[in-house]
């Protein structure tokens, strides 16, 4: 690797930030348009120089996503950021039309895989591969990952089912916690490093909804329990009951204030993960009872007692070496908290039982000093490596759904990164090995597999020159020979391994490899394998006997002598796995080694993930120290090159990440024939079809490419559609090419081909809208109509029965009226005086004699009721209306109005009666009359004079009848 990096020498760290800092204002003052690309295929040109530009920019902003063609970049940015984890972040992910559109995120990779499961198209299991160096944020981003899908993934229809649902998706989560801390630590580059490898399968129904998840764990580095390395720690969980224990607790744990301990190194430093309450918590909600958890830490506590136990080395060899002074009271209290008998364990640590000869004789030899400290940390790493698997089994118990309830699934790998220390052994040779054959994996899924397409589909590519990593993984798994191999052979062979003996071995057989180095200056045996991260040494002193993995079987039956109830559980007396002790003689089975577990167990998982559709994360970390707003460049360099990003970036913006099958392309783009009338394919055609070869007229192929081709043909209009809409990257021409069974396209032409389907569909749904809003208000007038012809009916009825009580009522009250009116003038006549009438020629008041004159007497004589009526009528009406009524009622007839002339008999002083004038005195009758009101006067006349008879006229009151009003009646 180069040492120069944009033309500057690193010097001192104040130097190099300076220069770091000027850069980026540079970069930020005359590359904007750089720093605000989200995708780093768009970087012009692609080179680590500018995606490390890139990167720098963007995670001096706080942007630590960033998308490199398909797969995402996460930068860790060493500092909490609470708000881009948030559930309502979460959601508007999840309920995003196009979430690809939004901020790169690690929740756009969750959801990219949801809906990918929703859509059932094969392969419908899915699986993300969170890769990256140790401390990089892999286990930051799994959790964040399996949080996201308990949020989305959970919306059942009953409460009861809602109630399963979120226990199930506690118990997830609640995993985490319990996992990282029995199986992660605190290591020189990661304060929380896996030290195990995990494959969680987050299990689906089919209406997409988390039903359980299963958890396969690999590797688990047990060696840690009695060896750490200078400035690490143990597994989290020995410091968190040591810190987080009560004083009764304490008591019977036997773990007291300030306590040393030979395997809790570093305890003085205090971690975010050192929470034993979070522990025992999530412990509580997998179903792990406090009974149950206070006998896992008190066998914990008898490990670090046991770790305690150290011996003094014997000067005669045929004795058992004992412990020292000080190691005598951890003996007692580890047997103590083991269940197990003082006497029995220390015997077991110093004497070694040999088996030997036909008969099976037992021989009994006192180990040395250090193989009895060898086999105490081997009591120690199997009862740990015991209890781990059996928490695995736990939550895989607790959270594991059956197989008829889940039809789908998820896969989340979480594998420890790349890792290159100054003492490297057999541990770090499997976690590499297992980083080589992941990286084998992207290299054959996206690189080389979209080479070798391009070529098979018939399409000119110029193909990308990539880091091929198959040399080293032929050194460390191929066959007849390799390191493995070697190894193994080490093991099976009855003699005493030599670290010099082997390193020669393997140096000499695979000379050949371009992957193997050598380092003659060491003074230690080792070797060096050159990996796709870079060179790394191994040690070969103890390599052999970590790969034996030795469990004599004396600790075994010692530990199935145990009183202690969770002890009894992990060591049965009759168990069903047989234990590593070999036969002797030559029907002896094959070791299975550490080596071929890991590499059988590897071997499972990438058949796993070549069955789904992967999806990759590469955490980059920023640097080694884990600090905040700092990006070496240098590291992350080292990192871009080892993942084989920039290779990825250059085949992803060249090539086609979209690749789509002819017939799926037809039902699917059909729909935009609609937008351009069918034309055949030409050479004048903006988009025509490349690599179409000739196929036979009656094939599949040959049916659909006329299809294709109009589908091409509405590429313009859709182009113009964009432009107009004033999105410029769309309407930018983007290739499509045809291959002989695939549509390749990029991601810019897919945005547009779906921007054309949604305008057709939008305008079939408006189509669609509009006839059913003129059925619908053709409906809702006829409707209308029909309600108000029966309104009208009803209304009609309602009036004709109205009108005919109307006319009921109006015929009773003129029969009613007829009848008064005849029973009024009968009482009127009663009540006159019984004088007899005299000529009207004998009045007072001088008359005209005239014939009109006589005849109009006659009818006032005649018509006296109506005339009592008149007189007598209210003041408040008008005195022509009352001529009106008077000439009227009298049927006076038309002549000249100077003709005649009417006076009443008012006229005279006195009271008068109409029908006959008085002779003398005017009688009053005094007696009650019988009509009704008959008393009362309607409205009160300044000539009160008044009588009983209704009968008195107005005095000094003169109504002139004169000819102008008849004149004017007439």
């Amino acid at each position: 690797m180069s040492h120069c990096v944009n033309g500057h020498n690193p010097g001192s760290d104040g130097q190099a930030r300076e220069y770091l800092r000027e850069d980026l204002q540079e970069f930020l003052g005359g590359e904007v348009l750089l720093y605000k690309l989200d995708d780093l295929t768009r970087v012009n040109p692609v080179t680590l120089e500018t995606v490390l530009r890139c990167l720098q920019a963007r995670y001096m902003a706080d942007t630590f996503y960033t998308n490199a063609g398909c797969t995402l970049v996460a930068l860790n940015p060493f500092k909490p950021v609470p708000q881009l984890y948030s559930p309502e972040l979460m959601r508007e992910y999840h309920a995003a039309p196009q979430p690809q559109k939004l901020k790169p995120h690690v929740f756009t990779v969750g959801e990219q895989t949801y809906r990918n499961v929703k859509s059932l198209i094969e392969p419908v299991n899915q699986s993300i591969v969170v890769s990256g160096e140790s401390g990089a944020g892999k286990t930051w981003t799994s959790r964040c990952l399996m949080k996201f899908y308990a949020v989305v993934a959970a919306s059942p229809a009953s409460w009861e089912s809602h109630k399963i649902a979120e226990r199930i998706e506690q118990r997830i989560l609640n995993s985490n916690p319990v996992m990282e801390a029995f199986g992660n630590a605190c290591t020189l580059r990661n304060n929380n490093s896996s030290r195990f490898g995990k494959f969680i399968q987050l299990q689906l129904n089919r209406a997409q909804q988390m039903t359980g998840a299963a958890v396969q764990t690999y590797l688990l580095e047990k060696t840690r329990v009695a060896c750490q390395a200078s400035s690490e720690r143990n597994f989290h969980i020995f410091y968190q009951i040591c810190k987080g224990a009560s004083e009764d607790e304490r008591l019977q744990w036997h773990l007291p204030e300030g306590a040393a301990f030979s395997w809790l190194p570093n305890p003085e430093r205090s971690l975010e993960e050192d929470c034993f309450e979070v522990t025992r918590e999530a412990m509580l909600h997998l179903g792990i009872d406090t009974p149950t958890q206070n006998n896992i830490f008190k066998v914990l506590a008898g490990l670090l007692h046991l770790g305690n136990i150290q011996f003094a080395a014997s000067e005669d060899e045929a004795q058992p070496c004992q412990p020292m002074d000080d190691a005598k009271y951890s003996v007692r209290t580890a047997a103590s908290l083991l269940g197990l008998p003082e006497d029995v364990l220390l015997e077991m640590v110093q004497i070694r039982t040999i088996r030997a000869g036909r008969q099976q004789q037992v021989f009994r030899k006192p180990c040395p000093r250090a193989e009895c400290d060898t086999r105490r940390d081997c009591l120690a790493k199997l009862i740990y490596a015991r209890l781990f698997d059996w928490l695995v089994s736990v939550i895989n118990s607790s959270i594991c759904a059956d197989t008829d309830s889940w039809t789908t699934f998820i896969g989340l790998l979480d594998v420890y990164g790349f890792e290159s220390f100054p003492d490297n052994s057999l541990e770090q040779l499997c976690i590499n090995y297992a980083n080589e054959k992941l990286q084998q994996h992207f290299v054959a899924h996206y690189l080389r597999a979209q080479q070798e397409e391009y070529a098979v589909e018939g399409l000119e590519w110029s193909f990308v020159n990539y880091q091929d990593n198959q040399p080293c993984l032929d050194l460390i798994e191929g066959s007849p020979i390799s390191i493995c191999s070697l190894i193994n052979e080490e093991c099976r062979l009855n003699r005493p391994s030599s670290a010099a003996q082997l390193q020669t071995r393997i140096e000499t057989a695979l000379a050949g490899s371009p992957c193997l180095g050598h380092n003659k200056l060491s003074r230690e045996p080792s070797f060096i394998v050159v990996h796709y991260a870079g060179p790394v040494r191994y040690h070969t002193a103890g390599l052999v006997e970590k790969n034996k993995d030795p469990i004599p079987p004396e600790l075994t039956r010692l530990l199935q002598q145990s009183q202690d109830p969770l002890l009894m559980g992990l060591f049965p007396t009759n168990p069903k796995e047989k234990t590593q002790e070999e036969p002797p003689g030559q029907s002896r089975a094959p070791v299975l080694t550490v080596v071929s577990r890991f590499k059988a167990s590897l071997e499972q998982l990438l058949q796993v993930l070549h069955s789904t559709t992967p999806h990759y994360i590469r955490c980059i970390k920023p640097n080694s120290q884990g600090q905040a707003q700092t990006f070496l460049q240098e590291e992350v360099l080292s990192q871009l090159e080892a993942c084989g990003l920039v290779e990825t970036i250059h085949i992803s913006a060249a090539g086609f990440p979209i690749r789509v099958s002819h017939r799926n392309f037809v039902e699917r783009y059909k729909l935009l024939r609609r937008l351009h009338p069918r034309t055949s394919s030409g050479p004048d055609s903006p988009y025509p079809a490349k690599g179409l070869p000739e196929r036979c007229p009656h094939s599949e192929e040959a049916m659909l490419e006329p299809l294709i081709q109009d589908i091409l043909h509405t590429l313009p209009v859709l182009t113009q559609a964009a432009a107009i809409t004033g999105d410029s990257a769309e309407a930018m021409p983007a290739p499509m090419h045809c291959g002989r069974t695939k549509v390749f396209m990029t991601d810019s032409m897919l945005e547009l081909l779906e921007c054309g389907r949604a305008r057709v569909l939008e305008q079939c749904a408006r189509c669609i809208q509009g006839g059913w809003r003129r059925h619908w208000h053709r409906e809702q007038e006829r409707q209308r109509r029909a309600v108000m012809l029966i309104q009208a009916a009803i209304r009609s009825w309602l009036t004709r029965k109205h009108i005919q009580r109307l006319h009921a009522a109006a015929t009773v009250i003129k029969r009613a009226w007829q009848k008064w009116r005849i029973r009024m003038a009968c009482l009127a006549a009663k009540e006159l005086d019984g004088v007899e009438e005299k000529h009207f020629s004998q009045a007072p008041c001088s008359l005209s004699t005239s014939p009109l004159q006589t005849r109009l007497l006659e009818a006032i004589i005649r018509l006296w009721p109506l005339g009592l009526v008149l007189a007598n009528t209210a003041m408040g009406v008008g005195s022509f209306q009352r001529k009106l009524v008077v000439w009227a009622c009298l049927q006076l007839p038309r002549g000249s109005p100077s003709s005649y002339t009417v006076q009443t008999a008012q006229d005279q002083a006195g009271v008068t009666s109409i029908r006959a004038l008085p002779q003398g005195s005017i009688k009053f009758h005094c007696r009650k009359s019988p009509l009704r009101y008959a008393d009362i006067c309607p409205e009160p006349s300044p000539y009160s004079i008044t009588g009983f008879n209704q009968i008195l006229l107005e005095r000094h009151r003169l109504i002139h009848v004169t000819s102008s009003a008849f004149t004017g009646l007439g």
